[in-house]
């Protein structure tokens, strides 16, 4: 037999592909468009639900398309298959199990395939690899917090290496969304509520992972975040210059500036049209003027939501037509919408072929990058490093505490904090209350493999060893008796651990308060995809709790395990101590009893605000004049707790010598803004320095400030650095009236300071010259330089 010459790898990759293309039947190119989920329900195991009520991990979704995709693998993959869904992801597998059913789909697909084209495999990885026994890192919302690209970039790495050794292609992650309303569900998955600290972090994701040769899937293209009410899958009521000055930067720097392989659809509508059927979107956006080159996938059933759910088709078949027409490449987790009613529509005439070329191109252009087309490519040899790996190895979980104690934010250090500084008097015994204290499950997000799938197996435990807070300070204060007392769930109304919890608090010298939230998925969970919030009050009756805890007299230390922002107002002044902790992961009982015993130093700052009230909205700092500051003319303050930016520390830092060197500069030009920073404390420690623009005058309102750069800076008790920003005019760009971004001259406000709230050094800029039109070939970020110990 001659080798097919899209087999030659000395061939270039879009001679390759085009040489298979004109090989294809129209069959099987459609059939690359398309996926099959096994394993994607308990019937494929042979295992009962335990308790159908406790379904954790079904989406409500798959069972409205559950008949049409009971098809077989085999039959699914007569002609060839796109990708293959979440073959660890599914199901409770080891690494081993994993890689045999790899192997065994693979077969599946290839072996009634006339040409042989494997399929891709995609997992999810929002917090690590999705799968059993694999790490659990921080939450997205905790990355955000740390403000540090570098460690981002390394922790996804290290998912991507686990994710290659088992055979895995493609990771659905990062999601870039930017949060518009903290009520929302999945605020836990978003980098927080600033572009550009989630265009930073989110690049630097995309390029950890695709560095170990996984492809990185952005999410969710756009404007899944800003639902109306954050009703998951809600209709978004934005306009244009919102969603191209918000919502799309972080998606444009990931693909211009990192380089992503793929994107996934939001399921959203934006004004009436839902993403996954805008050609404005898809196509003119995201390909015509960013030059995106890579495959476009569709949220899981978001094509035939077209008609189910938007109904703007008139059925699946339709649907299909208008997402391929669109722009998206492949429907995932199966083929609803891209099988064999598309075939008939361009055998009709209805559909161009040239669209499922188009489509097909993009995919398979992939495959052989990946070398999927290569002609010594074997399913067991994709999956050879998966024997004895360890997904939770010792490395990996260095690496998830390091991010854990980067993350977490101590609000207020108050009377209490550090427990073991040096003018504390000694403890005798220490109470550790609250429904977070205890539960390891209270440290993850809502797609962590404990919380997303072990549910429904509860005798398997988590897969992975977790720590809890009171484990965890019984070890870092060996010499203080700890007494625990739960005294809530996190959700629900029984108050009859009360009692016990205010007793324990009472008899104690210091009380500890473990709040905050429990992931789940759509309703089993108070955070997560599908669990919105009403308002930002604390779950249950976590409140009541606190009120009875704060008034025994025991001085109280408030720490919140969350996915979002929960305000507290009604604690502030009273709490001995307030510290925020998103979802820091699997490592997150040591970190925190090292931040609060004082072992370690707190550095992370917040990329949410804080509210004070629980019916504070908007929340974000990114607002005009009107929304952002206390004025006569409303009644309600909506200045938060604590601002965007904020976090506090063991050791105190100052800000001096602020300079910008050019008072005038071109529309077209840059200019530096330095500045140094001082530890002035005794021990130490980490600070964010971040510089924030404001337009004075525009042709549109802007926000009052919008972060532009920022630098985390370790410094030793007494050093300082110098921290130099190049900023460059596009930096200052926004969508002006005629819907086209623009630099403007005019005055700029420069602010440089450690919160959005504290801005000590502050000059201006005034741009000259003509307005400029700008594009996707502006200037997306601010270098920074620190140069430490500055003279």
């Amino acid at each position: 037999m001659t080798t097919p010459d899209w087999h030659d790898t000395s061939l270039p990759v879009a001679d390759r592909v085009s040489l298979l293309l004109a090989e294809m039947t129209l069959e099987e190119k459609v059939a690359q468009l398309g996926s099959r989920w096994v394993n994607n329900d308990l019937e494929d195991t042979g295992e009962s639900d335990p308790d159908p009520d406790t379904n954790h991990n079904v989406a409500p979704m798959q069972d409205v398309f559950a008949a049409s995709s009971s098809i077989s693998l085999s039959d699914a993959s007569r002609h060839g298959l796109g990708h293959l869904t979440r073959v660890y992801g599914g199901v409770p597998v080891t690494a081993e199990e994993g890689a045999a059913e790899v192997i065994r789909q693979h077969r599946i697909v290839l072996q009634d395939n006339r040409l042989g084209i494997p399929a891709m495999v995609h997992e999810e990885c929002l917090t690590g690899f999705t799968t059993y026994g694999a790490t659990v890192y921080p939450a997205a919302i905790a990355w955000g917090a740390t403000f540090d690209p570098e460690l981002i970039e390394r922790m996804a790495a290290a998912i991507g290496r686990d994710m290659a050794a088992v055979g895995v292609h493609q990771g659905l992650s990062p999601v870039v969304d930017v949060v518009r309303d903290y009520r929302w569900g999945r605020v836990e998955e978003t980098m927080g509520e600033d572009p550009y600290l989630v265009s930073m972090l989110g690049s630097a994701y995309v390029r950890g992972l695709q560095s170990s040769g996984v492809i990185a899937t952005l999410k969710h293209f756009a404007g899944y975040s800003a639902s109306r009410s954050a009703r998951n899958h809600g209709p978004v009521p934005m306009g244009r210059r919102e969603l191209m000055d918000v919502i799309l930067p972080s998606f444009e720097t990931a693909v211009t500036v990192a380089g992503v392989g793929s994107v996934m659809n939001s399921y959203s509508d934006v004004d009436g049209v839902p993403a996954g059927a805008d050609p404005w979107l898809m196509t003119e956006v995201l390909r015509d003027q960013w030059g995106f080159t890579g495959t476009v996938v569709s949220d899981y059933w978001a094509v035939p939501f077209l008609a189910t759910m938007h109904r703007v088709a008139s059925d699946t078949a339709d649907a299909g037509v208008q997402a391929l027409t669109a722009g998206i490449d492949v429907e995932l987790p199966d083929t609803l919408g891209y099988g064999s009613a598309l075939v008939e529509r361009v055998r009709s005439g209805e559909v161009s072929e040239e669209l499922v070329d188009r489509a097909a191109r993009r995919l398979l252009t992939q495959k052989v990058e990946l070398g999927l087309l290569d002609p010594d490519w074997t399913p067991e040899a994709s999956v050879a490093r998966a024997a004895g790996i360890d997904l939770d190895s010792p490395a990996n979980r260095e690496l998830a505490r390091e991010l854990a104690e980067r993350s977490i934010v101590l609000l207020e250090a108050g009377t209490a904090l550090p427990v073991l500084g040096d003018d504390r008097p000694p403890l005798r015994q220490v109470a550790i209350v609250g429904p977070c204290a205890d539960d390891p499950r209270t440290f993850m997000g809502c797609y962590a493999f404990p919380n997303h799938v072990l549910p429904r197996h509860p005798g398997l435990g988590l897969g992975i060893e977790v720590p809890t807070v009171v484990e965890a300070l019984r070890e870092e204060l060996p010499d203080v008796k700890i007494v625990h007392e739960q005294g809530s769930q996190v959700q629900g109304t029984d108050r009859t651990g009360f009692a016990a919890a205010v007793a324990a608090a009472r008899d104690s010298d210091l009380c500890v308060a473990v709040v905050g939230d429990l992931a789940g998925l759509f309703g089993h969970g108070t955070s997560g995809e599908g669990c919105d919030a009403q308002d930002l009050r604390l779950p249950g009756v976590q409140a009541e709790l606190l009120t009875e805890l704060l008034e025994t007299g025991t001085p109280v230390v408030v720490v919140v395990v969350s996915g979002r922002p929960y305000a507290l107002g009604e604690v502030h002044g009273r709490a001995a101590g307030l510290v925020q902790a998103f979802m820091p992961g699997e490592e997150a009982g040591g970190a925190i009893a090292g931040i609060l015993s004082g072992r370690l130093q707190p550095g992370g700052k917040l990329p949410v605000q804080i509210p004070r009230h629980a019916g504070s909205q908007p929340g974000t700092y990114l607002q005009p004049p009107l929304g952002a500051d206390r004025t006569d003319i409303s009644n309600l303050d909506p200045t938060p707790l604590f601002p965007f930016g904020h976090g506090s520390s063991y050791t105190t830092f100052e800000l001096g010598d602020f300079a910008i060197d050019a008072t005038e500069v071109p529309t077209d030009a840059e200019f530096t803004v330095s500045v140094k920073v001082r530890n002035t404390g005794s021990r130490a420690g980490d600070e964010v320095v971040q510089l924030y623009l404001h337009d004075t005058v525009a042709q549109v309102t802007r926000p009052v400030k919008q972060l532009t750069g920022f630098a985390r800076v370790h410094l030793e008790a007494g050093a300082d650095a110098e921290v130099r920003f190049q900023v460059h005019a596009d930096r200052t760009a926004f969508t002006g009236r005629d819907l086209q971004r623009i630099v403007e001259p005019g005055e700029i406000e420069v602010l440089v300071g450690t919160s959005a709230g504290n801005l000590p050094c502050q000059g201006s800029v005034h741009l000259t010259g003509p307005l400029r039109t700008v594009g996707a070939d502006r200037r997306l970020i601010t270098p920074v330089e620190v140069i430490q110990n500055a003279r």
